[in-house]
């Protein structure tokens, strides 16, 4: 993985060339990735999904996520990035079913890496729950948590959030969970990542 190739850019989007992801993620360049956010509907109610990520993932190990989400390799569309929701959650979907969000510079900086992206943000929209089938290396667990509560604390105007879902052990046994999570918890997107993102899916509530 830390030798696949993934296209480059400059932050006005202009390609350069290939890296390897261990030399974008040493160097900082600027590379595309896929972000889906998946909401579930209930009697006009909004509840979010999020992905625990699994403990032995290098980067960020057992921290809430994007529902799904990945980077682009140099061969791939950005419609390709589909392949992660089926991947990561073991859900089939269509991309034309996706609801485009549009694009979200998103830099994350650590002690190790420089993560600069220029992330494609897309919504898909559930009427009922479906089964999850994890990808265990990726992915220890999948939450939900109502939407409102998430934008708040997105935007600072609470501190945590509840969320339900459930976790895969090591023993690959099912065990609920329940809690309130604060950002502490998540990767660390930058702030403006996080609001851009839950203004973004809010307005698109509003609409519909």
């Amino acid at each position: 993985m830390e030798q696949e190739l993934i296209t480059i850019y400059d932050e006005n989007l202009t390609e350069l060339g290939t890296r390897s992801r261990k030399e974008i993620h040493k160097k900082g360049y600027w590379h595309k990735t896929f972000h889906c956010w998946i909401l579930l509907k209930e009697k006009e109610q909004y509840s979010i999904y999020l992905q625990l990520r699994s403990e032995h993932k290098k980067d960020y190990p057992y921290l809430f996520d994007i529902t799904a989400a990945g980077h682009l390799m140099a061969h791939e569309t950005v419609e390709d990035g589909i392949r992660e929701v089926k991947e990561e959650l073991g859900i089939a979907i269509k991309y034309e079913d996706l609801i485009s969000l549009g694009v979200v510079k998103n830099t994350i900086r650590t002690s190790t890496i420089i993560d600069n992206e220029f992330s494609y943000l897309y919504l898909y929209i559930l009427e009922e729950e479906p089964p999850f089938f994890l990808q265990e290396e990726e992915v220890a667990g999948i939450v939900k948590g109502d939407f409102a509560n998430f934008y708040q604390l997105c935007m600072k105007e609470q501190k945590s959030m509840e969320v339900k879902g459930f976790t895969i052990s090591a023993k690959k046994q099912t065990e609920n969970i329940e809690e309130w999570i604060d950002k502490s918890k998540f990767v660390p997107h930058e702030e403006a990542y996080f609001q851009k993102t839950a203004l973004l899916i809010k307005q698109y509530l509003d609409r519909v």
